[in-house]
């Protein structure tokens, strides 16, 4: 039996809710060129957040999500936290109050129905790049011209990072949209997520990898999203 519709909840109540925390950095991945990024989002319940804000990286989080880059997304303090692109490997998390999207009010709205206290975002880019156009063609430059992939918390040079950020024995959803620009990026990320049935994201009809993303442009697909998402997560 179909579960009934649930309220879509607006965007000021989930602000009350729910704190928002990033890890911001700049790389110079060549001479005068910098990028500006996010390596990873930490979505906190308020009554939930710790009182320093670096032990949310030790904890272990209700839900892991992968979307296709940070977006939007920026500091709400100002960061210093500049360094070479072939270190960015070494870099520690310094995690900051973040300005949340309209993609995370989506995720925080599925925590709500699933009764998630903390949610971790990483990405199959770090690049902040809002304009879906845009972040294709910086990634492309910087993998095909600069031979350069770690951008990527994906790519071979971050596998510790990575271990430490996906957590074992957590669901992990797939959420970073159908584009076919992204294939190299999923194909890289693909074998580094666990292999198992738990909540795994709205697959594309007809496609092996693309997974619908939390904010697609119609506001009854943002609602539908959310509806389905919260379906599966209750299956």
């Amino acid at each position: 039996m179909r579960q009934k519709k649930v309220r879509f909840i607006p965007a000021e109540e989930l602000k009350s809710t729910f704190d928002v925390f990033g890890h911001f950095y700049s790389a110079e991945v060549a001479p005068k060129r910098i990028i500006e990024c996010r390596s990873v989002l930490e979505i906190v319940a308020s009554d939930h957040a710790p009182k320093k804000v670096a032990m949310l990286s030790d904890r272990k989080p209700d839900a892991i999500f992968v979307m296709m880059n940070p977006g939007s997304s920026r500091p709400l303090t100002e960061v210093h936290n500049r360094i070479h692109a072939k270190a960015i490997h070494e870099l520690p998390i310094s995690l900051v109050p973040t300005k949340p999207d309209t993609t995370q009010y989506q995720v925080m709205r599925l925590m709500h129905y699933c009764q998630w206290r903390h949610v971790r975002v990483l990405n199959l880019s770090d690049l902040r790049c809002s304009k879906s156009g845009e972040f294709f063609r910086q990634f492309e430059e910087l993998e095909v011209e600069l031979l350069f992939d770690a951008h990527s918390v994906f790519s071979d040079r971050r596998k510790a990072e990575l271990a430490l950020k996906l957590t074992k024995a957590v669901p992990v959803i797939r959420a970073w949209g159908v584009s076919p620009h992204l294939d190299p990026l999923i194909n890289r990320c693909l074998p580094r997520l666990p292999n198992t049935e738990a909540i795994q994201g709205l697959m594309k009809d007809g496609s092996p990898n693309k997974y619908l993303h939390p904010l697609p442009s119609l506001q009854s697909q943002k609602v539908e999203w959310v509806n389905r998402m919260v379906e599966q997560c209750r299956s």
